[in-house]
């Protein structure tokens, strides 16, 4: 009998082990439809009537601001519902000026990832106003986008309300158990394979919901080369993906596959968070409701 309880606990023992070896989490995944955009009623004489956007998000904002009706043509970053009537005047993210000049904007507003700069020159030779307005990588960076693109179409006093109500919105939920993630930017078919670091953009969202960017920590630069060394340094327990770039490696396990991905917390667990491709770095009026998605996510994957 003594011989039989010995048995029966070290069996017990093994299948506890098994148990603790074998939990695994789930991916999951934020789309567009996860998410909302905050807007304002308010309306406005315009001090343009004819505007063509070619910056990452900018349409979206104008979108928020009540200004659509103003809007003539747009980047293909600018994936909202409501903006899918207005025609896309580039090629990828290359500018086509042809197109721009055809629609008679009496304002392009750009940014300065904006390019090719010959084809803007060309825009700008044809007698059209172009204005700058600045990128932002972070959620402090926001409110500057948005005043920059209500003094743009002359809808200042929009623009502040609108930022009120993005503040507003910000304070979201946090996650209690302060996950170590890691940010990977991937292009498989171009054989981009990036960690972010510091001014990522992914690291001001993090840090939002109380996760830790572990590539924030660590890496000065923004996005720098992923390596099996890099990334089991940081070892993440969760990895945070952009949607196509998990496509683009041939998904959960083709990303799993990548040098090191597999060895680490994260890819132990299968803890993977992938965010559609127009959300993850467009800074806008959707970014609020994508914070609290991510805050609700971490909770999913990293329990």
């Amino acid at each position: 009998m003594k011989k039989f309880g010995v048995i029966a606990i070290t069996a017990l023992a093994i299948l506890l082990t098994g148990c603790g070896n074998s939990q695994k989490f789930h991916n999951h995944t934020i789309s567009e439809n996860d998410v909302s955009a905050i807007s304002i009623d308010a309306t406005t004489n315009f001090s343009v009537s004819r505007v063509v956007v070619l910056a990452n998000g900018v349409a979206e904002i104008m979108n928020a601001l009540n200004a659509k009706s103003i809007l003539v043509g747009r980047d293909i970053s600018s994936t909202e519902k409501e903006l899918k009537d207005i025609p896309i005047v580039t090629s990828g993210h290359q500018v086509l000026p042809e197109k721009v000049i055809a629609l008679k904007p009496d304002l392009v507003l750009i940014d300065a990832s904006t390019g090719p700069k010959a084809a803007i020159e060309t825009i700008r030779k044809a007698g059209i106003s172009v204005v700058e307005t600045p990128e932002s990588w972070s959620l402090t960076d926001l409110p500057a986008k948005v005043r920059a693109v209500g003094r743009a179409i002359g809808a200042q006093d929009q623009a502040e309300q609108l930022i009120e109500k993005i503040n507003q919105s910000l304070k979201v939920s946090t996650v209690s158990n302060k996950p170590r993630v890691a940010f990977l930017y991937l292009r498989g078919t171009s054989a981009v394979y990036l960690i972010g670091g510091k001014g990522s953009g992914a690291d001001s969202l993090l840090d939002s919901i109380g996760a830790v960017d572990v590539g924030a920590a660590q890496l000065e630069r923004p996005f720098n080369t992923l390596t099996a060394e890099s990334l089991a340094a940081l070892n993440p327990d969760v990895i945070l993906v952009m949607s196509k770039g998990l496509e683009s490696v041939g998904g959960v396990e083709g990303l799993l596959a990548l040098p090191g991905v597999a060895q680490t917390n994260a890819g132990k667990n299968s803890a993977i968070i992938d965010v559609d491709d127009s959300l993850l770095l467009s800074f806008g009026p959707r970014t609020p409701s994508l914070v609290q998605a991510l805050a609700d996510a971490f909770s999913k994957v990293y329990p």
